[in-house]
């Protein structure tokens, strides 16, 4: 007896999260590398956040007006 079975119709985005979703799904030591990786991009852009672009907004608006030192900044340029 035989039976004939079709495969669902998927869209593509449908197909390409499958795809990455049984991917990671199987990985053992690929878990463990990616989960490194993004603990250290992290780190990198929180260290980069905090020391190297420090927040102008702030220390240059008088009494508040963010706005208005923005505007004057971009009129100004």
């Amino acid at each position: 007896m035989k039976t004939d079975v079709k495969p669902l119709k998927q869209g593509l985005l449908s197909r390409i999260f499958h795809l990455y979703y049984d991917g990671f799904r199987t990985m053992t030591l690929g878990k463990t590398l990616w989960a490194v990786i993004l603990i250290k991009l992290a780190i990198i852009f929180l260290v980069l956040k905090l020391f190297f672009f420090p927040d102008f907004i702030n220390t240059n608006a008088k009494n508040g007006d963010k706005a208005g030192f923005v505007s004057k900044e971009i009129l100004n340029r």
